[in-house]
């Protein structure tokens, strides 16, 4: 415990890899070695590089991660406009399907329905199911490509 105290970055690490240790020792077969010492400082020295090793490639994924989702100002004005203009243009466009079309299509996208499901409920196949969800896809990508 000391040995990773003096290493690790908290005392509850060093607590987990003091037990992965114990872990570890406990399934070794040949207890009967000649510098059980050694081999334990070892196996712990072992241990703590590969949590490092594990740590960096998390910190280097959060990084890249962050990168990518917050390059832009979460509360920037000219982004949340746009965003209610897009959710206006959706909305606009899902009202103008017909009623049951555009009940398949929220069921089925928002809800996460199965298409067998619907066909069940609406009393149709699954086939009937598919085309009222295509003619949605079809009609929303036309109006929203259209900026309508």
């Amino acid at each position: 415990m000391a040995f990773f105290m003096r290493r690790a970055a908290t005392h509850s690490d060093a607590e987990d890899m003091t037990q992965e240790l114990f872990a570890k020792l406990a399934r070794v077969e040949d207890p009967a070695m000649e510098n059980a010492d050694a081999y334990i400082f070892q196996m712990a020295a072992n241990l703590l590089r590969d949590r490092q090793r594990r740590e960096r490639v998390r910190a280097s994924y959060r990084a890249a991660v962050a990168g990518e989702v917050f390059d832009q100002e979460p509360l920037d004005p000219a982004r949340i406009l746009q965003g209610r203009e897009d959710l206006s243009a959706v909305s606009r466009a899902l009202r103008e399907l017909p009623e049951r079309t555009r009940a398949i299509f929220l069921l089925y996208r928002l809800e996460g329905m199965k298409q067998a499901e619907l066909a069940s409920l609406y009393g149709m196949t699954t086939s009937g199911v598919q085309k009222h969800i295509l003619k949605a896809m079809g009609h929303l990508t036309r109006k929203l490509r259209a900026g309508e």
